[in-house]
């Protein structure tokens, strides 16, 4: 059985043997107990830890399940339909726990594509609880600066708001493909940076790509959302960056608040591969 993952270490692609990935080289990585395969090279980095922890996964779960960025998963899902073909291959880049990726690949089967759909994260807590969100998605621990999929074997890619390799991108992506990008846009969570900071800024938007793509469109998508539990309020604060680069006396400026309205602002940006 072909995966159409990649060995880390020699670049061919993985087969499947039982629970055994195996390349023709004999380098063998083996599925976890949860259905992902682990494919980062710990070697290459110091770091004990990578990606989002249990707490992390499980602040933005509880936070996207209540539906205040349903908006915004609908129009991802708008944008991998414009282009579909009967079978396809789709990854997911920076997956986190599969709350997108798992609406993506119910839209294509719903529409009757025959889809295989790739989860790659950095975080292990990420994909188990990706794994038990969706079986059928093909999932790795890989870094997105080096994706573990073969040259051009995508018909798409989706990124929301991960880092991302723009080469590995275009790599990975056969030619008329398309990459999926979400980002926030200047005024995303201003009501939420307000109760922060003195002086909340706006965020930096840039629209650039490499000449390897051509813009197919660039949506829009704004909503004003009510929050009206602390949970809820703390469960976004930690999904955002700002958490992790504020000190604790700003933390505590959210912990007393029992109910926020702030704008969200996302752009969706789909590129198609020259």
């Amino acid at each position: 059985m072909t995966t159409n993952f990649k060995c880390p270490v020699c670049g061919l692609v993985l087969h499947g043997e039982g629970r055994t990935l195996k390349c023709e080289n004999n380098h063998c990585f083996d599925l976890a107990k949860h259905g992902y395969v682990n494919l980062l090279q710990s070697q290459k980095s110091s770091k004990k830890r990578h990606g989002d922890d249990t707490l992390m996964v499980k602040a933005r779960q509880d936070f996207l399940e209540k539906g205040y960025y349903n908006n915004l998963c609908e129009e991802l899902v708008k944008s991998v339909l414009q282009n579909v073909n009967r079978e396809m291959d789709v990854a997911d880049l920076g997956c986190g726990e599969c709350w997108y990726t798992e609406r993506v690949y119910k839209a294509l089967c719903e529409n009757n594509i025959n889809a295989t759909v790739f989860g790659i994260d950095i975080s292990k807590q990420a994909l188990i609880a990706g794994s038990k969100r969706c079986k059928a998605l093909k999932l790795a621990v890989a870094s997105t600066a080096e994706i573990p999929l073969p040259d051009e074997s995508c018909d798409v890619v989706i990124c929301v708001f991960a880092p991302y390799s723009e080469s590995e991108v275009l790599r990975i992506l056969k030619r008329g493909g398309l990459f999926i990008k979400a980002f926030p846009l200047e005024e995303h969570l201003i009501e939420l940076k307000a109760v922060i900071y003195d002086k909340p800024y706006k965020n930096e938007v840039s629209i650039r790509f490499d000449s390897g793509f051509e813009k197919v469109s660039l949506a829009s998508v704004k909503n004003e959302i009510l929050l009206e539990t602390n949970e809820d309020i703390i469960n976004l604060f930690k999904m955002t960056p700002y958490y992790y680069k504020t000190g604790k006396s700003d933390q505590q400026k959210i912990e007393s608040l029992t109910s926020l309205k702030t704008k969200t602002e996302f752009g969706v940006l789909t590129l198609k591969k020259n």
